[in-house]
């Protein structure tokens, strides 16, 4: 579960006090991980980048609109709750996110920007529960929706 920023305006070396500036909006973000993958080499990206991963949605709720350190954030599998927490938890807040990524590479309008997940993630639970096909992740975020999916077999 995660909050996901959508830059809409260009930038680079962008001060966290002009942060919100260049952020179009907000929605809801599910992070989906293979595990295996991501443990197969020292970077995580590869396990979070297989085709279908990090849906997201339903619709963008403008900047304006949100409060985006102060949403509930809620995960849930097959209706159990799985992580609930509200983003003022972040490690680091959306805007300290947008300025220290953009030290590194220019926000291009329309790039997406999943902020954290609370805990609660399967492989850290004792013992560890994965997710498998058929189970149905609802991923919801105050004022900004919710977001289904269900978990499919690679064909």
């Amino acid at each position: 579960a995660e909050l996901v920023a959508v830059i809409g305006r260009r930038g680079k070396h962008i001060a966290r006090e002009e942060a919100a500036a260049h952020i179009f909006g907000y929605c809801v973000g599910n992070d989906v991980t293979e595990r295996a993958w991501q443990h197969a080499t020292p970077q995580w990206s590869l396990g979070k980048s297989f085709d279908t991963h990090a849906p997201f949605g339903p619709w963008i709720t403008t900047g304006d609109e949100v409060d985006p350190h102060a949403l509930d954030i809620r995960c849930t599998v097959n209706g159990e709750e799985r992580q609930s927490s509200n983003t003022r938890h972040l490690v680091f807040d959306v805007f300290d996110q947008v300025a220290h990524l953009s030290q590194a590479m220019t926000l291009e309008p329309g790039d997406l920007i999943f902020t954290g997940t609370p805990g609660g993630v399967g492989a850290a639970m004792s013992p560890r529960r994965f997710l498998r096909p058929g189970d149905v992740v609802r991923v919801e975020i105050q004022g900004l929706g919710a977001i289904e999916n269900r978990i499919v077999a690679e064909g």
